[in-house]
């Protein structure tokens, strides 16, 4: 970050830089040694010309080897007399704390700290770097002399705050790249995942009907696989609802796509509002209201079958409409139920009506209504 020295006794170690910069700021407390040790490896030691090859990683072994060392020769300059007071080794339990804090976590600290520097790009102002450590060594340096005496009190809180005012200009806008960094990194996290959702939605459906219809040689098969492909995407991206056939809407949309497959007819739906009917009554809108789809796209010739739901506000109106060949609906045969029974019986016996208009050579319109019971 600063000579290379840290990062190049780390690679040969097999170390992270980070411990090794801590080491050299713990040592700095001690009589400046470790300033001493960092501008004699800077000026003597050669730089790297990119072809020494890093060393394998420590293990737990070496590790607790190479910290009993730095413990011994911490002691070493104590016992020397080149300390600065009783706070160098709980200064160093905090350095090494925070560099085990910041390793663990993956924080880019070196861009953080070139932000405070503004070596990134970025303008800063020296004067407030300097100015905000120089508060900070005076506030805590009159803060130790201002400990035994009770006098000093009011300087003391004065110290203190200075010591954290200055603490904020030099920090606070690493503090911020920092926020900053992992709020980039969740949306990046979000962003990938939905990258992901999406490639294995694709993947799982769009691909596989694409597939399906290079395979295909019936224009009509090719039709009806690309509707059904697009109501599903629809479904997906936009309304979630209609996935779930317990609403209505996904349930006319599950039945279109039944009657899709079953004869090869593109049926669109579209609804308007949510429904609030009683579960009974849905069921039995929805069940008139297939029946109606299938016949026409059975029976009518039409090319398409369009199907409109409004939810109204004492109820829900479906209308199933198409331009087919239309046909009398007094001349329909007894025997067949699928009107009589499946559409205008289901209907009233759940408070509903049907109401279907039909001209031959015009296409028909099945009208269905079903009020929301009140109790």
């Amino acid at each position: 970050m600063v000579a290379g020295v840290a990062g190049g006794i780390g690679a040969r170690l097999g170390l992270s830089p980070i411990y090794v910069r801590a080491a050299f700021l713990c040592l700095a407390l001690a009589g400046f040694v470790g300033v001493i040790l960092y501008v004699l490896f800077a000026l003597l030691v050669p730089p790297d010309d990119g072809t020494t090859t890093p060393a394998q990683p420590l293990g737990a072994r070496e590790q607790i080897g190479l910290l009993l060392m730095f413990i011994a020769v911490m002691l070493v300059l104590q016992m020397s007399g080149l300390w600065l007071g009783l706070l160098v080794w709980p200064a160093t339990l905090v350095i090494f704390g925070l560099a085990i804090a910041i390793e663990t976590s993956g924080i880019n600290y070196e861009k953080s700290i070139a932000g405070i520097a503004g070596v990134d790009g970025r303008q800063r102002s020296w004067w407030i770097v300097v100015g905000g450590v120089v508060m900070m060594v005076a506030g805590f340096a009159v803060a130790l002399s201002s400990l035994d005496r009770l006098a000093g009190i009011g300087v003391l809180a004065i110290s203190i705050v200075a010591a954290l005012a200055g603490f904020f200009l030099v920090a606070g806008p690493w503090i911020w790249s920092l926020v900053e960094d992992l709020r980039s990194e969740r949306r990046a996290r979000i962003r990938s995942e939905e990258k992901a959702e999406m490639a294995a939605h694709l993947h799982d459906s769009v691909l596989q009907t694409l597939a399906l219809i290079q395979r295909s040689d019936d224009p009509k098969k090719m039709v009806t696989l690309a509707r059904a492909q697009e109501r599903d995407l629809r479904a997906w991206l936009f309304d979630e609802a209609a996935g779930d056939t317990e609403t209505l809407v996904g349930a006319l949309q599950a039945a279109a796509t039944k009657a899709e497959e079953v004869h090869d007819v593109p049926v669109s739906v579209v609804v308007v509002g949510e429904a609030d009917l009683p579960e009974d009554q849905q069921v039995a809108l929805v069940a008139a209201a297939t029946e109606a789809m299938m016949n026409a796209a059975e029976h009518s010739g039409a090319d398409r079958v369009s199907v409109f739901a409004e939810v109204t506000t004492d109820g829900v109106e479906v209308f199933i409409s198409d331009q087919g060949r239309g046909f009398d609906p007094a001349t329909v045969d007894s025997d067949r139920r699928g009107i009589a029974e499946s559409i205008n019986g289901r209907m009233l016996r759940h408070g509903g009506t049907v109401t279907i208009d039909s001209d031959v050579g015009a296409g028909t319109e099945v009208h269905l209504t079903m009020k929301a019971r009140t109790l």
